[in-house]
């Protein structure tokens, strides 16, 4: 949830204690849970145009409908920007786009049991209003200037920041989704082999969800053009992160290059103030330009950990972030296949011994190409295809080793069968909806809000 925390905190007055905050995500494994958050985009049935904050259909309606199911509101400058619920979160990105980000839990049933009551009372507001809901990696039909900017301070700061960092900013902002899932980690030491094998293996989730090949209309050259606009966002905060592969990889390195990493804000008595651009080093000196005298704080450490976007982020746990939004059906694949490889220690060992003898070289690879080719990427001799063949083995038998059952006695690998059918066929989601608009919908994105639509 990107809102600031309800306490400054203690002032840093040593590099220490932002270590110590990382250190404190550390979890025994009895105790590690499952957060899935995913984003979707808002249309007008009438005609398919993404939603303004304002209106009787717009944004604004949408969360004050939600709120008769419980959920309380968070508000800025007089609107409400979010929605929570006990541990759980409703938040919108800069173009509107509806996230959940789901509460903590112990298995993936109960993730997609969260996933689907979220939905059903999403779609019960949204078909009052006439509004549907729409799961793809990128807009597939409306520009830049079609789409209405959230009534959020901090997207205003980033939205000048990031046009002087690269071409495709605001189309991350304004015209992407994504699913993600957040796991933990016992040590420093678990962190760290987590963390290489998950930005390793992050391309493979990238090919397997890939579902983004229209812009504007059209087709766009991608699979998942989302995945390509990350490389076109700012290189000062997104990326592969090469330093986590070397030796020496641990909460102090992250911390330093969190350190390295532009700012963007600081927010003080309800308001963000514009950092962009400064550094936070200067910050723990009371040398920032934004405000001087005043020396940074644990909770404006926290903001700042925010603010930085690489393939897999580290909080006080892991963030997943290399897929693109999809179908229903599709959302709770995502959790599976990572908890299937990170939460079991053979199947960690497994993904371990797969992709620790890759090089930077193979790394660059496969986050250029994959964007573009999916799982018809070369690699090693093989394919990308032949790679998830492997990781996804190795994800089921991580799920079957945890053993967690529900209802007719299935364990969580059924969760793993969208992607097997994806991997087995060779064609991405990106490619199915390629045939379909070269085929039955003759060369018109229309149909996808209806045929795809939640």
């Amino acid at each position: 949830m990107s809102a600031p925390p309800k306490s400054r905190g203690e002032p840093i007055t040593d590099k220490r204690q932002i270590i110590e905050w990382f250190e404190a995500g550390c979890k025994p494994k009895p105790r590690w849970r499952i957060g899935t958050e995913h984003e979707k985009f808002c249309f007008r049935l009438s005609d398919l145009r993404r939603l303004p904050y304002e209106g009787p259909d717009g944004i604004g309606a949408l969360l004050k409908g939600l709120q008769r199911f419980g959920w309380s509101s968070v508000e800025e400058g007089g609107r409400v920007i979010a929605l929570t619920l006990d541990d759980g979160a409703i938040t919108l990105e800069p173009g509107g786009q509806f996230e959940l980000s789901g509460a903590p839990v112990r298995t993936i049933h109960e993730t997609c049991a969260e996933v689907h009551t979220h939905l059903h009372q999403v779609k019960e507001v949204a078909a009052e209003l006439g509004i549907g809901l729409l799961g793809l990696g990128f807009d597939p039909k409306w520009r830049r200037e079609d789409i209405s900017w959230m009534p959020k301070a901090r997207y205003r700061i980033m939205r000048d920041y990031m046009a002087k960092k690269g071409k495709l900013g605001h189309d991350m902002m304004l015209r992407t989704c994504t699913v993600q899932v957040n796991l933990d980690f016992a040590s420093e030491a678990d962190m760290v082999r987590k963390f290489r094998v998950s930005l390793a293996l992050q391309p493979v989730a990238t090919a397997l969800f890939a579902n983004s090949p229209f812009k504007e209309g059209k087709p766009n050259g991608f699979l998942s053009y989302r995945s390509h606009v990350w490389t076109d966002t700012d290189p000062d905060r997104t990326g592969i992160l090469p330093f986590v592969f070397e030796p020496g990889m641990g909460f102090e390195r992250y911390v330093d290059y969190l350190l390295d990493v532009p700012m963007y804000f600081v927010y003080r008595d309800d308001r963000y103030i514009d950092a962009s651009g400064q550094s936070f080093r200067d910050f723990l000196k009371g040398k920032l330009p934004a405000l001087p005298g005043e020396v940074a704080a644990i909770g404006d450490f926290v903001d700042h950990v925010t603010t930085v976007f690489p393939e897999v982020r580290l909080k006080r746990y892991l963030e997943m972030r290399g897929a693109d939004g999809g179908p229903w059906r599709r959302i709770c694949a995502l959790p599976a296949l990572w908890v299937g490889l990170l939460y079991d220690e053979a199947a960690l060992a497994a993904a371990d011994e797969l992709s620790s003898g890759w090089t930077l070289a193979d790394h660059q690879q496969l986050r250029r190409e994959v964007p573009r080719l999916g799982l018809k990427t070369p690699f090693r001799g093989g394919t990308v295809r032949d790679l998830a063949r492997q990781v996804l083995a190795i994800a089921s038998e991580g799920l079957s080793a945890r053993a967690r059952a529900r209802g007719f006695g299935k364990d969580e690998t059924c969760f793993l069968d969208p992607l097997l059918e994806i991997a087995e066929s060779g064609v991405t989601p990106a490619e199915e909806l390629l045939r379909l608009y070269h085929g039955p919908w003759q060369e018109s994105v229309d149909p996808v809000f209806r045929e795809f639509a939640y």
